[in-house]
């Protein structure tokens, strides 16, 4: 059962997001906030899988909501997933620098929604839409570059390299499976261990630091 809790200050938009949710067997709603504390604290309560959490709230934001829930060890088994009304929305990148794993538009269609739930929670790539990639393509380079982002590069072998890089692409463990002439649980080793190595919290954060050490290049492969 995928456990998801709802932040947004819109409640007939949460009231549809919840009545889509519910129709399925796999997914349970465990609570609903309208503002980035309320749902900080409901995290630390129900500790959900999937916290659904929208940018721009009263009292708390969604990029601090989303802060305070990925720093927090403790909480490390729930994926945030942002929601926003834009697809570059400038405010999504530096959610995703401040620990989500992935971001929705809000006027996505249920197919892709509920698809995009189910993908967060077993902690896949949930930046493959190519709007993402343009996202992270655009701003990626903005912020000042971290000083310690390519720290773990040189722990890295050459195939966990490889498979940093074909994450950055918007490749699922799969598709990477099949770039690389390997099996999708290999694949699956290569990133987690990229990840421990580098200190990533999850995919989302993987594709920063990719970005972030020269180890991809906006625009490039």
């Amino acid at each position: 059962m995928i456990r998801v809790l709802l932040v947004d200050d819109q409640r007939l938009l949460r009231s549809g997001f919840r009545a889509l949710l519910d129709m399925e067997d796999d997914i349970e709603v465990v609570a609903e906030a309208g503002d980035g504390a309320e749902g900080v604290a409901l995290v630390r309560e129900h500790r959900p899988d999937i916290a659904l959490i929208d940018v721009q709230m009263p009292v708390m934001d969604g990029i601090e909501a989303t802060r305070r829930i990925a720093s927090d060890p403790e909480l490390a088994g729930t994926h945030v997933v942002i929601l926003t009304n834009y697809g570059f929305d400038e405010y999504v990148f530096d959610a995703l620098r401040a620990g989500a794993a992935g971001f929705l538009v809000k006027d996505v269609v249920p197919e892709d929604f509920l698809h995009a739930v189910r993908v967060a929670a077993r902690g896949d790539a949930l930046l493959a839409p190519s709007i993402t990639r343009k996202l992270i393509h655009r701003y990626v380079t903005q912020p000042p570059p971290r000083s310690d982002a390519d720290a773990g590069l040189h722990e890295l072998t050459a195939r966990e390299r490889e498979a940093v890089v074909l994450v950055a692409q918007g490749l699922s463990n799969d598709e990477i499976a099949g770039r690389m002439v390997i099996s999708p649980l290999t694949a699956k080793t290569h990133v987690n261990r990229a990840m421990v190595k580098l200190h990533a919290r999850d995919r989302a954060q993987l594709v920063i630091l990719a970005y972030e050490s020269g180890l991809v290049s906006p625009g490039g492969r």
